[in-house]
């Protein structure tokens, strides 16, 4: 079984990392680089940043904050907000990223995932996605989770696949910030649905969270913020219990 991976978001926001609730409320969680270097020590197998408000400004993710984290850091670095463009991603990638994140320029242009794919492959392209339940659905949110769209986060994810998509990060706007822990159901069912990895994202809160949704929710990999950002719990005790817990990881 191959490893599973832990990733740290940085949710950026004027070149500081904040952290919210269900993507409202947010508050300063430090310095992208000195937290970059910090996870880089810990063991952290990636990282994200996430400029969270680059697509509602329409702008590109800040290059200096991309090239000052890619600087601290000797693992792979992604990067989202407001890529809409080969253009954006190429300037993403020249400031430091391995990967580049899509989520509403996908959404409004899902064939930019195979231009994408193409130009720097598959492995480069990650597809987010947000989503949020209604009644026996997962509907998919744009712009920071501000919009709702007409499409199915299962059916949405396959054709992401199928257009060249290499992973998926597919966050649950229900559980954001709640620590309440990962929507399992909902990470099972892209997971199952798609044969690239699958990010799971939002609601981490315990290391028992972290187990579940690789077990439970089938995720390739688990991404968090506010539990590492502010100390709560380290990278390397969260990997020494999972190993404990029979789930594979780099250590």
């Amino acid at each position: 079984m191959l490893s599973k991976r832990i990733i740290a978001c940085l949710d950026v926001r004027d070149g500081t990392v904040v952290k919210g609730v269900n993507f409202e409320g947010l508050r300063d969680a430090g310095d992208p680089a000195a937290l970059a270097r910090r996870y880089n020590a810990e063991g952290i197998d990636e990282i994200v940043i996430l400029d969270v408000t680059a697509t509602v400004e329409a702008r590109q993710a800040r290059a200096h904050t991309i090239a000052a984290v890619a600087r601290e850091i000797f693992l792979p670095l992604a990067v989202g907000g407001g890529i809409r463009s080969e253009a954006d991603a190429a300037a993403a990638i020249e400031a430091g990223a391995d990967k580049v994140s899509l989520n509403t320029a996908a959404l409004a242009d899902p064939d930019l995932i195979t231009s994408l794919a193409r130009r720097y492959g598959s492995q480069a392209v990650i597809v987010a996605i947000d989503a949020k339940r209604q009644d026996d659905r997962f509907a998919v949110y744009g712009r920071s989770g501000m919009a709702e769209t007409a499409r199915d986060a299962v059916e949405w994810a396959r054709e992401a696949t199928s257009r060249g998509a290499g992973e998926i990060l597919l966050t649950s706007i229900d559980r954001d910030g709640t620590k309440a822990g990962f929507d399992c159901e909902l990470t099972a069912a892209v997971s199952d649905a798609v044969n690239i990895p699958v990010i799971a994202s939002g609601g981490a809160g315990s290391f028992e969270h972290f187990a579940e949704v690789f077990t439970t929710g089938h995720a390739d990999a688990a991404l968090a913020a506010s539990i590492f950002h502010f100390n709560e719990k380290s990278v390397s005790e969260l990997k020494r219990f999972l190993n404990d817990a029979g789930v594979p990881v780099r250590m």
